[in-house]
């Protein structure tokens, strides 16, 4: 009964505010998963996962419903014995007639680069373990968006799985919850086994607002559970942020946060960018939810103000790949810039088909724009590889197909070795991005 009042209030004030595109047609997805009832203790861990938290730190979250359990973490680097331990903070939320359980947010260290840890957390319940990721290259990313909770999530998760990589970039639309906040604890629990054991990184998406007018605020869901290093990196809001591994430089916006030159982010991006050398970093990677450069009939010209906006600032600093999700399909572009091929631009990557429960956005514009290489409407995921300091690898992988059978692939050159950021040139493009 409750769940029925829900979706009432929800569909009258939603049918006020949204508008529902129509353009293109999904095919079906798979069903989403069912979540048998599994009660624990209430003291035990729940939801585990981890995030990069600063050099050789890193944040361990979980979920009680005891609300006295500490927030302590006890870690070391062989398995059952513990020598240090770290105790964090906790907070709570409340959504219409949801109250959410105690959220724990830790963060240990330091920590030695590419070293297993096993830790366990609130001084009871299972030993997890982690890898730290390494501090020199070669460092490989495991890249999927719009992920929710269906067959092809589990489908997704699993392909992930098999392959070796360091950290799993999200951008954006994680649970698919939609203001059932059951649905983030039954998300977190999918999640676990692998983020559990690499750091995720995560942006938000449209589907992490989850706003209702009078009642509750946006992203309050994804604030309280997916906190990220913003504070480390000088932001103000967890909506945005940025961080290091390696010699890569990544930077996570937000496509539904203000970011025209008189916002918050706006000044923090244009800060941020100002202070990374690209003799020491050289290369610069970019997150945020809506695609700016798009061929799909889905989502058309929903990213042109933000592009507008900030595309110069990220041109002038030599982004050399720009990663978004939101549109269901996959689609790589060559390096553009102002909505043209540009040698010294960014390639755009959409992967938007982790296995979102709307099915595949399956209609593409006619003809393909000349900057756009490769699309497809099929769930799967990317893989980054940065091999040293001038080459990487990218490649994308069909659910459909076995893992390692990679459906797209290319090699790409840093803009630090290309000339594009010569010496004179990169002063001249860094005044731009002073603050």
């Amino acid at each position: 009964m409750e769940t029925k009042f829900i979706h009432l209030i929800l569909t009258l004030l939603l049918s006020i505010s949204v508008t529902v595109r129509t353009d293109y047609v999904r095919p079906q997805p798979r069903k989403t998963l069912h979540f048998p009832w599994n009660p624990k203790p209430p003291s035990q861990p729940q939801q585990v996962h981890i995030s990069l938290a600063g050099e050789k730190h890193m944040q361990i979250s979980w979920v009680t419903n005891d609300k006295s359990a500490p927030s302590i973490v006890e870690y070391g680097t062989s398995p059952g014995i513990y020598t240090s331990s770290a105790e964090g903070d906790t907070t709570s939320y409340s959504y219409l007639f949801y109250s959410s359980g105690k959220i724990h947010h830790t963060v240990i260290g330091p920590l030695e680069h590419d070293t297993v840890y096993f830790y366990r957390c609130g001084g009871q319940g299972p030993e997890f373990q982690l890898k730290t990721p390494p501090a020199q290259f070669p460092v490989t990313f495991a890249v999927a968006g719009d992920l929710g909770q269906t067959g092809w999530t589990k489908s997704t998760l699993d392909h992930i799985d098999q392959c070796k990589y360091n950290i799993h970039l999200l951008p954006g639309d994680l649970s698919y919850a939609d203001y059932m906040q059951h649905r983030w604890d039954t998300f977190g629990e999918l999640v676990q086994p692998l983020a559990s054991a690499r750091p995720w990184m995560v942006t938000e998406g449209n589907h992490e607002k989850e706003k209702i007018p009078l009642f509750t605020d946006a992203f309050q869901s994804y604030n309280a559970r997916w906190k990220m290093p913003f504070e480390e990196s000088g932001s103000t809001s967890n909506l945005y942020y940025s961080f290091e591994v390696a010699g890569i430089h990544v930077i996570m916006l937000g496509s539904y946060t203000d970011y025209d030159e008189l916002s918050d982010q706006y000044s923090w991006l244009k800060a941020d960018l100002s202070k990374v050398d690209r003799r020491k970093t050289p290369w610069l990677v970019v997150l945020f939810h809506v695609p700016w450069y798009n061929s799909n009939n889905a989502h058309q010209g929903e990213g042109d103000g933000m592009m507008a906006a900030m595309e110069p600032l990220l041109y002038a600093a030599g982004v050399d790949l720009v990663l978004a999700g939101h549109v269901h399909a996959y689609e790589r572009s060559k390096r553009v810039n102002n909505g043209k091929s540009d040698p010294c631009g960014a390639v755009h990557i959409t992967i938007g088909d982790g296995g979102n429960r709307e099915g595949l956005a399956a209609k593409f514009r006619k003809p393909q724009p000349e900057w756009s290489m490769f699309r497809e409407a099929s769930f799967g995921h990317g893989e980054l590889k940065i091999v040293n300091s001038t080459h990487a690898f990218w490649s994308w992988h069909r659910n459909d197909d076995d893992e390692p059978v990679r459906s797209d692939q290319v090699w790409i050159t840093s803009l630090i070795s290309s000339g594009c950021l010569a010496e004179k040139n990169y002063e001249s493009r860094k005044i731009l991005i002073s603050p």
